[in-house]
């Protein structure tokens, strides 16, 4: 049977196979690759001297929770006002756990779907997403409980990122997801990854990935392969384990790693969020609203009408989101309820619907571009920069050269840049 439900997930996130004579040349290409990695993060581990990363099996047990009584009300609210520096992890029957229990992959197909007639009308690339969204936890190949060991972390900036782009980690690390004080206000940073497509290759990869966590010890790895409608096991992956190992962490900030993130801006806004007491249910970003479900079978958004044919509620882009940790704990019980969908973004949207809230427009979050004309010369000026706080989207080498230009010295902005 475990065979059996191995398989049946190995078809499920299985991409396009590879011609067999390109396979010899594919393998030569990655061993090269992965030389010059190890080589990069040699340079990179010398970059890190002192800093070292011990996991203890037993690091976490009930200590690491405490309650505070709320009393809630039908529309999700508290009733009384939630300071910031109270912001405590609720407690929630059936679903607190001292550590993370989804320890064996077994997850076989809802077979019982195959003879709605629904399903037998749905595009085929949903039918292995539709028969398998039932499953939502996975096994941690990589996991860090001590990154919240600390209870003064402000702010948890969390990356989506896949194995391969390590070129992007390294630029996101030596910029805005650089682990810092900023203020007597402590950051802490993690990349959430999925695990290598199934090949010969796919145990290079893995011992690469560990051996740049072995530098880093910044990386949450579940095993579940990394493809796009996997996007929304991460986020509800990750809401489980921010819920079970981080009860006094503030904020999270959210985002990809081809973004740029203006820091310093950040944290004004977070300090601006709490003195207005409106710190609480804090879910900020690009907000899109009254957006329907694509049709267009050649985008990557499509999503045919057997499978959800009603208005999206709002939801944010997932280039760059920032939210209190007040509230994703409220959207991790809330996410147990919701259906899986396969844009991570909007499902976002929909456990927030759940708790009757909508997410804040802010138009310092540019997830699709300072401007939408990706050859206008606005995309790269670096006064915009300066005065946003999330910019998508930028590769490895335009991050660091940006990141450069606008903490320069040099940089003189005659005036508050506007769009």
């Amino acid at each position: 049977a475990e065979c059996k439900s191995i398989k049946a997930m190995d078809h499920f996130f299985r991409r396009k196979r590879i011609p067999a004579f390109l396979k010899p040349l594919l393998s030569l290409s990655l061993i090269f690759a992965s030389f010059l990695m190890i080589q990069k993060l040699k340079l990179s581990e010398k970059d890190a001297v002192g800093v070292k990363h011990v996991r203890d099996p037993a690091w976490c047990g009930s200590e690491c929770f405490s309650f505070k009584k709320t009393v809630l009300t039908s529309s999700g609210t508290s009733d009384s006002p939630v300071s910031v520096k109270d912001l405590e992890i609720q407690r929630v029957p059936n679903v607190t756990r001292s550590s993370w229990d989804a320890q064996v992959l077994n997850c076989s197909a809802d077979a019982s779907v195959r003879t709605q007639d629904w399903f037998r009308r749905l595009d085929q690339r949903f039918h292995q997403f539709v028969l398998h969204r039932h499953c939502r936890y996975f096994p941690l190949l990589i996991n860090h409980p001590e990154k919240c060991a600390d209870r003064n972390v402000h702010l948890l900036v969390v990356v989506k990122s896949v194995i391969e782009q390590h070129d992007r980690r390294e630029a996101v690390r030596k910029t805005w997801g650089k682990e810092q004080t900023v203020n007597g206000k402590k950051i802490k940073t993690l990349f959430l990854l999925g695990s290598p497509n199934t090949g010969k290759d796919a145990k290079n990869l893995q011992k690469l990935i560990e051996y740049e966590d072995q530098i880093f010890g910044d990386i949450l790895q579940w095993d579940f392969m990394d493809t796009f409608f996997n996007l929304t096991l991460k986020e509800v992956n990750f809401l489980k384990w921010f819920y079970i190992y981080c009860p006094k962490v503030q904020f999270i900030f959210k985002g990809d790693d081809d973004v740029f993130v203006n820091t310093h801006n950040l944290l004004e806004l977070i300090d601006f969020k709490v003195e207005q007491r409106k710190a609480a249910n804090l879910f900020m970003g690009d907000t899109i609203s009254k957006a329907i479900p694509i049709r267009n079978r050649q985008s990557k958004y499509y999503i045919p009408k057997e499978l959800y044919d009603k208005p999206y509620p709002p939801y944010v882009g997932g280039g760059g989101f920032l939210m209190s940790a007040y509230l994703a704990r409220r959207l991790f019980v809330a996410s147990e309820g919701v259906e899986l969908y396969p844009i991570d973004d909007v499902f976002l949207g929909m456990c927030l619907q759940r708790l009757h809230l909508s997410p804040e427009m802010h138009p310092g979050f540019r997830t699709f571009g300072i401007t939408r004309r990706r050859a206008s010369t606005m995309n790269t000026e670096p006064c915009f920069y300066k005065n946003l706080i999330v910019v998508h989207k930028l590769s490895a080498q335009e991050l660091l050269r940006m990141w450069s230009v606008v903490h320069s010295q040099d940089l003189i902005c005659a005036q508050k840049t506007s769009i």
